[in-house]
């Protein structure tokens, strides 16, 4: 049920008939796990704790920079040099202090993935490497959750929902990443925005779509993005959607897939911290 205090707060929602009282009270059971407390994330974290979304589980194992500030606005300056979950978690306290936030401090990997992932409802990835990206998404259809997906690029974003373990109107499984990019590109091929840069408002516009994502898979509200990439163009002030399909042959969930477990992730992790040293 609802508190007095609640009914005040979220009484925008209440008034809505996609929302109402019954939407309200699945935002206030949802459990939501967002990955990267930072450009994406910071919006992610703000919209969904305002609407109410009754856990959110936050994983980052960076701490608040400087050079943050500038599209990161879940922090600010006091902050800088804290663990970014933790400054996080203290601007959802601040913002609505009925919301549970979970935090970890750490990366996540082949060995926490699962368990981290699978309890939760939703994830949202907001990392910013492909290692993450195909970790996330690998590991939210072996635990078969909904992930709400996005990108950004300097002017540019993208934004879409997997849940390949579910079937589309059509009877075949909805697209999982790999659909849409089989492999990642080799290191070094793309550029971070530490290297290009990137608007900090863009990075807004685009977590706050990602946010408004989950708020619709939550509540049943609306036409979902499964299936179907949405794309900004800042410069041209231009949406575009485009349709993606589930790809048979993908090594994660076609008809005949490889990947069964996250141990390719851990071969890759354990290569990585060799090569480090």
């Amino acid at each position: 049920m609802l508190t007095p205090e609640e009914i005040q707060r979220y009484k925008r929602h209440l008034v809505l008939k996609e929302v109402g009282g019954q939407g309200q009270q699945r935002l206030k059971a949802a459990r939501v796990l967002i990955v990267g407390a930072g450009g994406l994330g910071s919006p992610l974290i703000m919209y969904l704790a305002a609407a109410g979304v009754g856990t959110l589980g936050i994983i980052d194992d960076d701490t608040v920079s400087l050079d943050n500030l500038q599209r990161q606005i879940v922090h600010d300056t006091p902050h800088v040099g804290v663990p970014k979950v933790e400054s996080a978690r203290e601007a959802v306290t601040r913002l609505n202090p009925n919301v549970t936030v979970e935090t970890y401090n750490a990366r996540l990997d082949a060995m926490n993935a699962i368990d981290i992932i699978s309890r939760y409802d939703i994830v949202c990835d907001g990392s910013d490497n492909f290692a993450t990206r195909y970790l996330v998404s690998d590991a939210c259809y072996l635990a078969k959750r909904t992930l709400v997906f996005a990108a950004v690029g300097p002017f540019d974003g993208y934004v879409t929902t997997f849940k390949p373990h579910e079937t589309g109107p059509d009877g075949k499984p909805y697209p999982s990443y790999r659909c849409l990019f089989p492999e990642a590109p080799p290191p070094g091929t793309v550029a971070n925005c530490a290297e290009v840069g990137v608007l900090g408002a863009v990075v807004g516009v685009v977590g706050t779509l990602q946010a408004t994502e989950v708020l619709k898979e939550i509540t049943g509200t609306g036409e979902g993005l499964a299936g179907r990439l949405l794309i900004y163009d800042a410069k041209a002030s231009r949406f575009e959607g485009v349709n993606i399909a589930w790809d048979p042959d993908n090594a994660l969930s076609g008809q005949n897939p490889t990947i069964r477990d996250l141990s390719i992730h851990a071969a890759a992790e354990e290569s990585a911290v060799c090569a480090a040293t």
